[in-house]
């Protein structure tokens, strides 16, 4: 076989273990967007000069980040048909995924990746710690001690001084079904006008977090407040949700009305979809 001139695509070419040709890793090459180094997947952006900008990167630029000619939105359509014909690998290869796919099925297998890396997901934190979900607990637990841990499906979670001034998060690990959910109580005070906002997230894929519920209560003699969701997972955070008031919310005259001694208590339940 020759090697000079552009890589067969032929159905005899040699293949690697995996099934795939040796000319594949070459392929791949020609998709890399010089901006994030990850694969241009269609639809595949150019300049006027023919250089790549991957779909998620464009929005953000005017110019070619290679040629700094206007960007514009020129479609490639020549290298989006080769796209079809290129198994692509995944981009957290460097944490150890060893999954090469269709350019159709790469961003769905992405969302859930074992070996996906995620941020601190303590709210409030500038945390700069990243890394694999199964190594976000002992994280938590080492490096943010105001955490606390609670095992079983109806636990009750503590916040104390929750009258104090300022904007404050206090956090719980609640482990059951195998599982590990944070349970997140998140205050913020602008003068004096303290809200309250409380919600679970799934440390875990949006997936996993489909097949169970939360209930969060709050409740004092003859009265009583409740909320209950499918809990937030990992891939989507918390922040969406809390700002459209899909969580428990309530203000400081509600707090103090179910609050002792300025310390709230508020029961948590999870259980199976």
């Amino acid at each position: 076989m020759s090697h000079h001139g552009s890589p067969s695509l032929a159905t005899d070419a040699p293949v690697t273990d995996t099934g795939i040709p040796p000319s594949n890793s070459f392929l791949v090459s020609l998709f890399e967007c010089p901006v994030c180094f990850d694969s241009a997947l269609p639809p595949i952006l150019q300049c006027q000069n023919g250089h790549l900008v991957c779909s998620n990167c464009h929005p953000k630029l005017e110019i070619c980040p290679t040629c700094r000619v206007p960007l514009g939105s020129i479609r490639n359509v020549a290298l989006e048909k080769l796209a079809n014909a290129v198994q692509f690998p995944c981009k957290y290869t460097f944490w150890g995924c060893e999954r090469v796919l269709a350019h159709t099925d790469i961003a769905e297998h992405q969302v859930s990746c074992e070996f996906r890396s995620y941020t601190c997901p303590f709210p409030g934190v500038s945390c700069k710690w990243i890394g694999l979900m199964n190594a976000m607990v002992p994280h938590l637990m080492d490096q943010h001690r105001i955490v606390t841990t609670q095992q079983g499906e109806d636990t009750v979670f503590f916040a104390s001084g929750i009258l104090r001034p300022g904007t404050f998060d206090w956090v719980m690990v609640q482990c059951c079904f195998g599982f590990n959910f944070m349970v997140i109580l998140h205050k913020v005070d602008r003068y004096g006008d303290q809200k309250f906002y409380a919600i679970v997230q799934l440390i875990g894929t949006f997936a996993q977090a489909q097949n169970f519920v939360y209930k969060l209560e709050l409740h004092c003699p003859r009265q009583r407040l409740t909320w209950e969701a499918i809990p937030r997972s990992l891939q989507e955070g918390i922040e969406t949700s809390m700002m459209a008031k899909e969580c428990l919310m309530f203000n400081k005259s509600v707090a103090k009305l179910f609050a002792k001694n300025g310390n709230l208590s508020m029961n948590v339940n999870i259980s199976r979809w």
